[in-house]
C-alpha cells in the first residue's frame, strides 16, 4: 500500500487474478510478483507498476519454468523409483516382495519432505533469477546456498504459512457474501505481494554483491 498509486495497483493485481481462469493473466500475475522481489532487492519500498505487459508474461513463464524444473524432477525420480519398487514386490510375491514394496511405499512417502524443500529453495531461486535477469540464475546453487542456510531465509520461508492462513480464514469469511467473494482475488493480491516482498528482504540481506546489480525485468535467457 506504499506510494500514491497502491488503489490502482491493488485493483489491476486484483482484476488480472480475478481473469486468471483464462491462464495468461497467471502468466503475467507470476511476473509481476518476480519484479516484486526485484524491487525489493534494489531497495525500493514501493510495489512495482503494472506496465510492459509482454515483459510481465514472458517473465511468469519462467517462473512456472523454474517451478516446474523444480518440482518434476525429484517428482519423477522418487515415484518412479517407488512403482518400479512395488512392481518388482508384487512380481516377485513372498517375504522378499513384501519387502521390496514397503520399500518403494516408504520412497513415495518420501516425497513430502522432498517438496517441502522444493518448496523451500524456489523463493530464493526466483530471487537471484530476478536480481541476474537470467532464466540460468535460478539454478545457481553456489549462489543459492548462502541465502537458503540462514535463519532470516528460514523465517521468511515460514511466514508466508502465517500469512496464508490468516488469508484463507479472511477468503472465507468474505465468501459467505456475493460482494465478499468479490473481494477475494484483492486480498489474495496483498496477501501474494507481502510475501514475496518478505523473499526478497531476506534474499538482499544475506545476497552479497549480487543484490546490488540491476534488475528490472528478467526478459534474457
Amino acid at each position: 500500500m506504499q506510494g500514491e498509486s497502491w488503489i490502482g495497483r491493488m485493483l489491476i493485481g486484483g482484476v488480472v487474478l480475478f481473469l486468471s481462469f483464462l491462464i495468461v493473466p497467471i502468466f503475467a500475475f507470476n511476473g509481476y510478483l518476480l519484479r516484486v522481489i526485484g524491487s525489493t532487492v534494489q531497495g525500493d519500498p514501493e510495489p512495482p507498476a503494472w506496465e510492459d505487459w509482454g515483459g510481465l508474461i514472458v517473465d511468469g513463464i519462467k517462473v512456472t519454468i523454474v517451478g516446474f524444473v523444480y518440482a518434476i524432477v525429484p517428482t519423477v525420480v522418487i515415484v518412479g523409483g517407488g512403482a518400479v519398487f512395488l512392481g518388482l514386490g508384487s512380481a516377485t510375491g513372498g517375504d522378499g516382495g513384501g519387502l521390496l514394496a514397503g520399500f518403494g511405499l516408504l520412497s513415495i512417502l518420501l516425497l513430502i519432505p522432498v517438496l517441502f524443500l522444493v518448496y523451500y529453495i524456489v523463493p530464493a531461486a526466483l530471487a537471484n533469477m530476478a536480481v541476474e535477469g537470467s532464466l540460468g540464475a535460478a539454478f545457481d546453487f553456489n549462489m543459492l546456498k548462502n541465502v537458503v542456510l540462514t535463519s532470516d531465509y528460514f523465517v521468511a520461508v515460514l511466514m508466508p504459512i502465517v500469512v496464508g492462513v490468516i488469508l484463507n480464514i479472511i477468503n472465507q469469511i468474505l465468501a459467505f457474501t456475493i460482494i465478499g467473494l468479490l473481494l477475494v482475488p484483492f486480498t489474495t493480491f496483498y496477501g501474494q505481494v507481502a510475501v514475496f516482498r518478505m523473499f526478497g528482504l531476506a534474499f538482499e540481506k544475506h545476497a552479497g554483491q549480487t543484490g546490488q546489480q540491476s534488475t528490472g525485468t528478467a526478459t534474457t535467457v
